[in-house]
C-alpha cells in the first residue's frame, strides 16, 4: 500500500497522481480524515495511559505513606481511567482497521516514466522484433504476410494434430481448462525446462506452495480487490495462486535482510489459476484466456537504488527467450490508468499469432516501488547508517505458456500441416524439432 505520509505530507501532488489511476479525490479525503482521527484517538489514549501510571505511582507512595483512605481514591481514579482507555483503544482499533480497509484498495503511485491515459488504448507500443526486421520503432514497423496455411488458429491445429483437447477438458472440469496431449504437453514441458535454464545462471529455483494463506494474497495486492478472480478453499481460506509472484513476495515476510545480500533473485515455475470472472465471453477461444495455465516467473527483490537493474533484467530475459522462439513480438508501456493496482510501472510484450490475427501478452514486467513491501513487511539493514528500510520488489513472466504455445503453433505450421518448432527446445524433446501431421515428434 502506499504510505500514508505520502497523503499527509504531499497531499496536493499524491491527488494528483492518484487521480491519472482513476482514484477519486473523495477516496482519498476520507482516508485523511479517519487517518486525522486515529492519530487524535491514539494521542488521548497514550495521555490517558500516562495518567493512569502516575496514579499508580501515587497510589503506591500513599500506601507507604499510609494514607489508606487516599490510596483506595486514587485506586477508583485509575479504574474510571482504565475503562476510558479501553474504550480509546478499541476505537483506535477499529480506526486503524477502517484506514487499512481503504489503503488496500488505493493502487501505488504511477513512476514518472509511465504515459498518462485512462485505458488500455493509451498504452503506448514503443518497439517490435521479427527475425525478417530485427528490432525496429513500433512506428517503422511493418508486419510481414503469411501464408494461409499459417493462418489456421491453434485450436483448431492442436485438434487436428491430437495435442490438445479442449472437449475433454471441458468434460473433466468445465470450459477454459486446457488439456495438452502427446507433443502437445512435451512441448509445455520443454518450454519450463529451457526457461529455467535460461535463467539459473542469476536467479535460484523455487518450488513455492500453490496454496498461500489469505494475507499473503493481500501482501501483492491481489486482494482484497481481485477477491472475485481467485479461486478460494473457504474450509481452510487457502487460495491457489494466480501467479508464482505471490508466494516468492512473501518468502521474506517478516524478516530483515542485509543490505549486501541484494539483490535477491528468484525463479519459479508453478500452475496459474484465475477464475477470470470479468471476462465472460471475451478471449474465451483456445488458449487466448483459461482458467490454470503454468508460467515460469522471474523476481527480484532488492533496494531502490537496484530498481531498474532488476527491472531490465528481467525484461530483457523475457525479450530473449521470445526471440529465441523465433516469434514476432512488439513491447508495450502501460498508461496510468492500465496498470494494476500494486504497480509502479509495467511493461508488457506481445507476441503476434497469425491463426488469431492478435497480438497476444505473455508476459507482463513491473516495478512496485515499496508497494508491496509495506504489506507484507519486507525489509532490509541499510550498510550506510544500520537503518531498517522497506525493499522494492519487481517481478514478471518469463514466460507464461498458454499463448506462447499458441503462437509456436501457428507461427510453425507448415503447408502439409505439420508444425516446425523452434530449434532452441530440440535438446528438451529428444532431439526432434518438428511435429509431423499424425501428431508425432520427429
Amino acid at each position: 500500500m502506499i504510505d500514508i505520509k505520502l497523503l499527509r505530507e504531499d497531499r496536493e501532488q499524491t491527488t494528483k497522481l492518484l487521480e491519472t489511476r482513476g482514484v477519486d479525490p473523495a477516496l482519498l479525503n476520507m482516508v485523511l480524515e479517519i487517518d486525522s482521527n486515529l492519530r487524535s484517538t491514539m494521542a488521548e489514549r497514550d495521555n490517558l495511559r500516562a495518567e493512569i501510571n502516575r496514579v499508580s505511582g501515587e497510589v503506591a507512595t500513599a500506601i507507604r505513606q499510609g494514607d489508606r483512605s487516599k490510596a483506595e481514591d486514587l485506586r477508583v481514579l485509575s479504574k474510571e481511567l482504565g475503562a476510558k482507555a479501553a474504550v480509546l483503544e478499541r476505537e483506535t482499533t477499529k480506526l486503524d482497521e477502517e484506514r487499512r480497509r481503504y489503503l488496500a484498495v488505493i493502487p501505488n503511485l504511477p513512476d514518472a516514466r509511465v504515459p498518462v491515459g485512462s485505458s488500455e488504448e493509451q498504452n503506448v507500443v514503443e518497439r517490435a522484433w521479427s527475425q525478417r526486421s530485427g528490432e525496429v520503432p513500433y512506428s517503422q514497423f511493418v508486419l510481414e504476410e503469411f501464408p494461409l496455411h499459417k493462418r489456421v488458429p491453434h485450436w483448431e491445429i492442436g485438434e487436428q494434430l491430437g495435442i490438445l483437447d479442449l472437449p475433454r477438458a471441458a468434460k473433466i472440469s468445465g470450459s477454459m481448462f486446457p488439456m495438452f496431449k502427446g507433443s502437445g504437453a512435451k512441448v509445455v514441458r520443454a518450454l519450463t525446462s529451457f526457461a529455467l535454464n535460461e535463467h539459473q545462471d542469476s536467479y535460484l529455483e523455487v518450488r513455492p506452495p500453490t496454496f498461500v494463506k489469505r494475507q499473503t494474497m493481500v501482501s501483492t495486492g491481489h486482494l482484497p480487490k481481485f477477491e472475485e478472480d481467485a479461486y478460494h478453499m473457504e474450509l481452510d481460506d487457502l487460495f491457489a495462486i494466480p501467479t508464482a509472484e505471490v508466494p516468492l513476495t512473501s518468502m521474506f515476510k517478516d524478516e530483515i535482510l542485509e543490505e549486501r545480500e541484494l539483490p535477491i533473485r528468484l525463479t519459479a515455475t508453478t500452475p496459474c489459476f484465475r477464475r477470470e470472472a470479468g471476462s465472460a465471453g471475451k478471449d474465451t477461444r483456445g488458449l487466448l484466456r483459461v482458467h490454470e495455465f503454468d508460467k515460469v516467473e522471474l523476481f527480484a527483490c532488492c533496494t531502490y537504488e537496484q530498481r531498474d537493474e532488476a527491472f531490465y533484467d528481467i525484461l530483457k530475459r523475457a525479450e530473449q527467450l521470445i526471440r529465441a522462439l523465433g516469434l514476432v513480438y512488439r513491447v508495450v508501456h502501460l498508461c496510468t490508468g492500465d496498470l494494476g493496482i500494486s504497480s509502479a510501472r509495467t511493461i508488457d510484450l506481445e507476441v503476434y499469432s497469425p491463426g488469431v490475427d492478435r497480438w497476444l501478452e505473455v508476459s507482463s514486467v513491473s516495478w512496485f516501488s515499496d508497494y508491496q513491501a509495506r504489506r507484507a513487511n519486507l525489509r532490509y539493514r541499510r550498510m550506510q547508517d544500520g537503518r531498517v528500510v522497506l525493499l522494492n520488489t519487481v517481478n514478471g513472466s518469463a514466460l507464461a505458456w498458454p499463448r506462447i504455445w499458441a503462437a509456436i503453433m501457428e507461427m510453425g505450421r507448415e503447408a502439409d500441416g505439420s508444425v516446425t518448432l523452434p530449434t532452441c527446445l530440440a535438446p528438451y524433446l529428444g532431439g526432434f524439432s518438428k511435429i509431423s501431421p499424425s501428431g508425432a515428434l520427429s
